[in-house]
Formats: structure tokens, sequence, C-alpha cells
């Protein structure tokens, strides 16, 4: 099992990074979002501090976005999804498998690239320590829901518009706790915890039901 999971990891990584450089275009996505809101919000340096975990976890959040469309896309369209299912593999073992791919080429970069961005927003060294740990462990979360709906629009061409509608309602509660738990490590120390944990919590959760979900969903799309 060990052996052909770890084929399938890395024939996703290397099909994410070569793939419209999803990487690269995530990152440049994040990028813009963090130096174009500055722009509308004014020069208030202290505004900017304050709102600034916000805007970075709005700005992973929508880049999460734009290649979930292809996480289950370009295997339906070649075959290799049904593939998949008569191989008797557990479906439910290759969608995680196929998620963690995903968010190590499209989710980790944006985590790393966090600490940078937040220079622009006049953030402290304790605040980007915080909010590069909650993106660090929220962003799986936001690829494992977002993975239902990309199950969900697998047979759709032009899925990305519903995806997103989908994807953003449930993402919410991931961006309320990862938000409140990098404010509470600027403002206060002690309560980090308390928002931090239900953030684990949620990443723990996705990680349960969204490989169940999105296998049940392109069961479905295959059937």
């Amino acid at each position: 099992m060990s052996s052909w999971a770890l084929t399938l990891f890395q024939r996703d990584l290397r099909l994410s990074m070569r793939v419209g450089g999803s990487a690269m275009v995530g990152v440049l996505f994040f990028l813009a979002v963090v130096t174009v809101i500055p722009f509308g919000v004014g020069p208030d340096l202290n505004l900017l501090a304050r709102i600034g975990p916000a805007i970075l976890w709005i700005g992973a959040l929508l880049a999460t976005l734009l290649g979930l469309d292809r996480l289950f896309q370009a295997d339906r369209d070649d075959g290799t999804l049904d593939l998949m299912l008569m191989a008797g593999r557990p479906l439910e073992l290759v969608v995680l498998i196929k998620c963690l791919a995903h968010w190590v080429a499209t989710g980790l970069p944006l985590v790393v690239a966090a600490p940078l961005l937040a220079i622009f927003l006049n953030l402290d060294p304790v605040a980007m320590g915080a909010v590069t740990v909650t993106l660090l462990v929220g962003t799986p979360a936001l690829t494992l829901i977002g993975a239902i709906g990309a199950s969900l629009t697998v047979s759709l061409r032009r899925g990305g518009l519903l995806l997103a509608v989908l994807v953003i309602p449930l993402a919410i509660p991931v961006l309320i706790f990862g938000v409140s738990a990098a404010d509470a490590a600027i403002h206060d120390p002690v309560p980090f915890l308390t928002p931090f944990l239900i953030l684990c919590a949620l990443s723990l959760i996705a990680a349960v039901i969204g490989p169940v979900a999105s296998a049940a969903a392109l069961r479905f799309a295959a059937d």
C-alpha cells in the first residue's frame, strides 16, 4: 500500500507543480491581494497592522481556490479516475493523498510566503509567527473542504464559479478561528490556545469528512 500511495503522491505533486504553475500562481495572487488592499485602506500603519491577519487569511483562502477545480478534473478527463475506481483501492485514501499533494504544491508555498508578505502590512514578529502558524494548521482544512466542492463539480466543464460558491461558506469557520487565533496572539497571548485548538480540530474534522464526502461524490459522478 505504501508503494502505490507514494507513487500517487509523487505523480500528483508533479502534476500540481506542472499544470499552470499552481504554486507560483497562488503565491503571485497572494502577493496581489496583500499589496492591493493597503491602497484601498490607506496609509494608516496601525490600521494595517490590526487587520493584517485577516488580509493574509482572506488572501490565502482565495489563492487556495485557484487550483481546486483541477484537483480531479484531469484524472476524469484522461480516464485515470475510472481506473482508480476499478483498481479496488480505497477511494477515500486516494482522495486524502491527492489533497496532501495539492496542499504541498499550493498551500505550503502560501505559508512560506506569509512572513514576507506580512512585512507589507506592518506586522511585528509575534504577529508574523502567529499568522504563519495558523496558516500552517488551517490551510490543509481549506484544501480538504475544497476537495468536496471539486468532487461535486468534477463533471462540469466550467465549475470554477460553482466550486467557489460551494466552498467559501464551508470555509468560513476556518477563516474565523484562524484570524481569531492570530489576533489573540497579537493582543493577548493567553487566549491564543483556545481558537488555535479549535482550528486544529477543524482541520482534523476536515481530514475525516473531506475524503469520505469527496469519495462518495466521485463514485456518484462515475455512475
